[in-house]
């Protein structure tokens, strides 16, 4: 409480101040566009709702995610240990926008069965949004090709 005195109230303060249309912000209605884009799933049922943190790099995520067939925490845990460009962390560790800067890999965490629905997972990630964005991910996509020609 001491060092969180001595600092900026300012500091210590979440925002969202982003441009408003309708209910949702420019930020939110961004990640849904973005989200259907990426999964080619146009019609995907996608709730956003984005804060802005006070740290000088990253993007961070709370998923819930409602599957077609049961997926079990474990079973998600492998799948995305073997996925390239992320890392997996085990509690007590967790995915922290801290951790992530200077980091090309996703990292995600917190890897969880959703209680409310019924084929339902929860997860919590961070990235380095300077890193790992629209040009490095074209990069690693065009490496996976080339190493898919190259076989």
């Amino acid at each position: 409480m001491t060092e969180l005195e001595a600092e900026s109230p300012a500091d210590h303060n979440l925002l969202m101040d982003w441009e408003w249309i309708g209910d949702e912000s420019d930020e939110e209605s961004k990640l849904v566009a973005e989200t259907r884009k990426i999964m080619e799933l146009p019609d995907l049922p996608v709730s956003a709702t984005c804060v802005r943190v006070p740290v000088m790099v990253g993007h961070c995520e709370a998923i819930w995610a409602e599957l077609e067939q049961p997926l079990t925490p474990e079973q998600a845990t492998e799948i995305l240990s073997d996925a390239p460009s992320v890392r997996v962390l085990e509690l007590p560790e967790f995915p922290t926008p801290k951790d992530a800067a200077g980091g090309d890999d996703v990292l995600v965490g917190r890897i969880r069965a959703d209680r409310t629905r019924e084929n339902g997972l929860s997860l919590f990630l961070a990235s380095d949004n300077l890193r790992k964005g629209a040009a490095l991910n074209a990069i690693q996509i065009a490496e996976l090709l080339l190493a898919g020609v190259a076989a």
